[in-house]
């Protein structure tokens, strides 16, 4: 087996690409970033110190050819195997002989194995104590990556060469050694190309000398010669005959690119990489070239349609909800039909995914499971499952039931405590997802509204009378019903749409704790700038924690303003926190019923604040619910076995409370009259309001307690103790059997800066 280097290279009768093997390292074309002057490879073979060597690369790129030169360069004895057709016992052969050589005569043999990925690992482990021992100095060549298909422990103890594909002047210059060498080539003979043959061989070859003496050796021996008046097809033909190649037997004798392709190595990877990228980027025709390559190297179409699974879900997502669908339907059609004609669902899933909207959402997951390993949070009470500890520890008490409500939503708290106002999932505006961008933030918003508002408070006109001992857990879960949502969005939008909110307007927020009016003034103001006002750091915090991941809208500017100071800053505040002291719009929703007490001074300050911030023409919208628009009581019990005439003077009191300027309740007039005096021209509009609204008995203690609630003290005074109690009864009978319609009016005040 020693003699087998030299036996083949002395053969004239072999294969070209064969003959023409290099025999010395002068003859090596390329490859001289390992074996040009002075590389250390060169000299480990020049001085015969070898170790152990792996030779990785392409085929047709001279990892044999190096191994015959080392054959012709070594005074060692070498072997050789090829790992296809040698198994264990070739293995123990060529150690016994390798053994008895050191043994006997103190000389080394060199083992080359090519092609040695293709050993098992029980294979490769055989070699393994011969190489550590030195009995062989292994060389090795494989077109697969070693460090993925050879034994690690093989790899520790090699050095590992990788070469590369030739480039187009190395094959130009091995093609025409081949047509110049009278001994192994074609010397002999005048081979004449027709224009452009010669440069397309090289070109197809594609870094492969192997191909291109292949071509060329069946381009050459299958075309006609001629010699003097004489012609003929046979071969040889006699000494000094000419060879003309056309293209078109250049083309035949090559027929098409040789594929570089591997199915389980680098350029597997890579070629799948250039096609889930082309499809990521949108580029059909990208996409479609590197499929029809795989396709043409016999890559397993099952792991085509894996990855395009893979994309359809990742980099599709819900831009395009469809191409998931899409594309397990073709991989099933392939199944069904196989190829050629598979061919079809193929290209149709690859040319979908390349030409859909793209969404990478989904990336999102990856977030929650980061904060997942930051944070194992526990589950909220109301989410917990009720079936075993509903009694001893209420878990599930307060969950909303979303079926039980218009478009089967409601706004609730479904994060852990510890999380509220963490978001994972940017909607991008892209296809489908564009379309449900709105209906999600939209939803976020409310629940965040509800979630960490900045302390909104039950005012008057609800006729609720919030106590310290009444806030809370039982608040929390009122306000999570999906009536109130609707109520938040018909404010919101009440609000803006009065204010005529240009892209290029500064709009300021005060009580801006809860989001509601701030989200969407960013989106109103791409162009300007959106400011808020909150009453504490936490708030803040929360604020700039949710609009971090949002895309598409900038940053609001927040700043920390405590309720004792008042709803407005001074200009000179304004320009410090916010970089400019005027605004062209000021938006505030209902602040008497947010810890703002609802005083003459109060309304003073807020327009005057307002005529100092807002430039000449700007504009302010103020939403409020008078108490004397609120809903009654006496209306409720329409319809109640309550006795008429128990209803009626229920009516007449609720009527006379809210009639008396001394009981302290605010009217429309008094916040008129305070922005008409500051320099504003004043509209003020009615809007009916309805929700289905949850009262709880907390609620009832609420009212009806003489002491903390003015519509209990009243009630009391003027219709005693009994009659009070049995409207209570009456209550509790009605809230008992689900929701109720909450009825009453808001103010929207719109007030225009004179000029």
């Amino acid at each position: 087996m020693e003699d087998l280097f030299s036996a083949a290279g002395q053969s004239h009768d072999g294969p070209l690409a064969d003959r023409m093997r290099p025999q010395t390292l002068d003859e090596l074309i390329g490859q001289d970033h390992i074996v040009g002057p002075g590389r250390l490879l060169r000299r480990a073979i020049q001085a015969d110190r070898l170790s152990s060597l792996i030779f990785y690369g392409p085929p047709g790129t001279g990892k044999t050819s190096l191994a015959r030169v080392i054959a012709n360069s070594t005074k060692s004895a070498f072997e050789n195997l090829n790992a296809v057709l040698s198994g264990i016992k070739d293995i123990r052969e060529a150690i016994d002989r390798s053994g008895e050589r050191r043994r006997l005569y103190g000389k080394r043999t060199i083992l080359f194995v090519d092609e040695v990925h293709r050993w098992n690992k029980a294979q490769q482990d055989a070699l393994l104590p011969w190489v550590e021992n030195g009995t062989v100095i292994l060389i090795g060549a494989t077109t697969e990556n070693p460090f993925f298909e050879v034994n690690r422990a093989l790899v520790s103890r090699s050095r590992i060469f990788r070469l590369r594909g030739l480039e187009q002047p190395d094959l130009t210059e091995a093609a025409g050694r081949a047509l110049s060498d009278r001994e192994r080539g074609y010397g002999k003979w005048k081979i004449r190309f027709e224009a452009g043959a010669l440069e397309h061989l090289v070109e197809v070859a594609s870094g492969d000398v192997r191909s291109l003496l292949n071509a060329l050796e069946l381009a050459v021996e299958t075309s006609p010669w001629t010699l003097g008046d004489g012609e003929g097809e046979n071969w040889p033909p006699p000494e000094g005959a000419e060879i003309r190649i056309s293209m078109e037997t250049a083309e035949e004798s090559i027929q098409r690119r040789a594929v570089l392709y591997d199915r389980d190595g680098d350029y597997h990877f890579d070629t799948i990489s250039a096609f889930i990228k082309s499809l990521r980027g949108s580029d059909p025709d990208a996409a479609l070239y590197w499929l029809a390559k795989m396709v043409r190297a016999g890559e397993d179409p099952a792991f085509i349609f894996r990855r395009m699974i893979i994309l359809a879900s990742e980099d599709v997502g819900l831009a395009d909800p469809r191409a998931l669908g899409v594309v397990i339907s073709c991989a099933e059609s392939f199944d069904r039909i196989g190829f050629p004609e598979g061919n079809f669902p193929l290209a149709h899933a690859c040319l979908y995914l390349a030409t859909a909207p793209k969404s990478n959402s989904a990336m999102a997951f990856f977030d929650a499971l980061a904060e997942v390993d930051r944070e194992d949070a526990e589950v909220p009470g109301h989410l917990k499952d009720p079936s075993r500890d509903a009694e001893g520890f209420g878990h599930g008490k307060g969950y909303i039931y979303p079926h039980a409500y218009r478009d089967h939503w409601a706004a609730q708290q479904y994060l852990p405590v510890a999380l509220r106002g963490r978001t994972f999932y940017a909607p991008s505006t892209q296809g489908y997802e564009g379309k449900i961008r709105e209906q999600v933030l939209s939803r976020r918003e409310l629940q965040a509204a509800i979630v960490f508002g900045e302390g909104e408070e039950v005012g008057e006109g609800e006729l609720f009378s919030w106590s310290p001992s009444g806030k809370g857990r039982e608040r929390w879960f009122k306000q999570l019903e999906r009536g109130h949502s609707a109520v938040l969005l018909r404010d919101r939008d009440a609000i803006l749409d009065g204010l005529e909110v240009a892209r290029h307007h500064r709009i300021l927020i005060p009580l801006a704790g809860e989001g509601l009016l701030l989200w969407e003034a960013l989106r109103r103001v791409p162009e300007g700038l959106a400011a808020a006002l909150v009453s504490s750091e936490s708030a803040k915090e929360a604020l700039e924690a949710f609009a971090a991941p949002t895309e598409g809208i900038e940053k609001p500017l927040i700043a920390v303003m405590p309720r004792e100071r008042g709803l407005l800053p001074s200009k000179t505040e304004a320009q410090e926190w916010f970089g400019t002291g005027v605004f062209d719009r000021i938006a505030l929703r209902e602040p008497w019923r947010r810890g703002v007490s609802a005083s003459p001074e109060n309304f003073s300050s807020l327009a005057e604040g307002a005529a100092a911030l807002l430039a000449p023409g700007g504009k302010a919208a103020l939403l409020a619910s008078p108490p004397a628009l609120g809903e009654r009581i006496s209306r409720i019990l329409e319809g109640s076995p309550l006795p008429r005439e128990l209803l009626n003077s229920l009516k007449k009191a609720e009527a006379s409370l809210f009639s008396r300027r001394c009981t302290g309740f605010w009217e429309t007039a008094d916040i008129t009259e305070a922005l008409e005096h500051s320099g504003f021209t004043v509209c003020a509009g009615l809007l009916d309001q309805t929700e289905e609204r949850r009262i709880l008995p907390g609620d009832l203690e609420l009212w009806f307690n003489r002491e903390n609630s003015r519509w209990g003290a009243f009630m009391y005074e003027t219709l005693g103790e009994k009659t009070v109690l049995a409207l209570k009864q009456t209550l509790e009978d009605l809230i008992s059997r689900g929701p109720l319609l909450w009825q009453w009016q808001s103010i929207l005040f719109r007030a225009v800066k004179t000029p």
